[in-house]
């Protein structure tokens, strides 16, 4: 029988999986990482993407959104800003957050300095992650 990686997902607001899988595939700010059974100690930052998890040649998918990932002999620990699985997301919310993210940018910075066009792009980038893992 194989070994199986230790995951632990946490966010803010919640333990959001603890358990134990095959793979996971996380986003990181060097790209994809797959992280297996014993791989070697890493620690890095997490970009916004994908969580995949991969067990038993089923894959579930959720958003992870930035945060940290450290991998040691115990397994993996994920500390995310927030993670949502596609059934947890409000389709209607994260339309009307697209929508208001790209009136924001198509103002082009109207009354607004280069912070608010980096909220408004972080935005965006959020609700098309959200909206791309609900199938929308």
């Amino acid at each position: 029988m194989a070994n199986k990686l230790k995951l632990r997902v946490v966010t803010p607001s919640r333990d959001f999986f603890d358990g134990e899988c095959d793979m996971a595939v996380l986003k990181t700010i060097d790209g994809d990482t797959g992280i297996l059974y014993g791989h070697q100690p890493l620690t890095t930052v997490l970009d916004l993407g994908y969580l995949r998890i991969i067990d038993n040649n089923e894959e579930k998918r959720s958003t992870m959104l930035g945060g940290f990932a450290k991998v040691n002999s115990e397994g993996l620990t994920i500390i995310s800003e927030a993670a949502e699985w596609a059934e947890d997301i409000d389709i209607e919310r994260a339309l009307e957050s697209k929508k208001r993210a790209e009136e924001r940018l198509e103002e082009g910075g109207k009354d607004s300095g280069e912070v608010d066009m980096l909220r408004a792009e972080a935005s965006l980038k959020r609700a098309l992650l959200r909206l791309g893992l609900a199938g929308k």
